[in-house]
């Protein structure tokens, strides 16, 4: 059997830190020519990204992909709302999801899929308090320690 070839592009390290990452989808994303050759550069920035329900679907916004280089007058905006690719049994069940208090649609992480597709992994996350920041700053720390003192 064949092992996946999985491109990682980014990571939203941020969300890790932010939020309590619940459930993870997996989403295609509509993008424009020279928006998928700046995605395959590694230009992408996900960092103040989230997803909203616009009137046709599921949208990302805040979203950096930068211009392409050779791109000239056919260029995209680089902070432009992009449409997520789902099915509608998934869409349902996000959009249930959100209806909660407290609870919203963060982009963790973007890769190129095996047959080519940009990719999207999108996660239903609830906000971290600052206690709880506090405490994964303190494990982290102590992992660290632990790590130098082994050597």
């Amino acid at each position: 059997m064949q092992e996946k070839k999985v491109i990682n592009i980014v990571s939203n390290r941020k969300a890790s830190f932010e939020f309590h990452i619940l459930t993870k989808f997996e989403a295609g994303i509509q993008l424009t020519g020279t928006e998928i050759k700046s995605v395959r550069e590694n230009q992408v920035n996900l960092a103040d990204a989230y997803c909203f329900f616009g009137e046709d679907g599921l949208y990302v916004k805040g979203m950096h992909i930068a211009e392409y280089r050779q791109g000239s007058y056919n260029n995209h905006e680089t902070k432009r709302d992009r449409k997520l690719l789902l099915n509608k049994s998934e869409l349902r069940k996000l959009k249930s999801k959100v209806k909660e208090k407290g609870l919203s649609i963060i982009p963790t992480r973007m890769y190129i899929s095996e047959r080519g597709f940009a990719k999207l992994e999108i996660a239903i996350a609830r906000g971290k308090k600052m206690f709880d920041k506090r405490q994964d700053m303190k494990e982290k720390d102590l992992k660290r320690e632990i790590a130098r003192d082994s050597f």
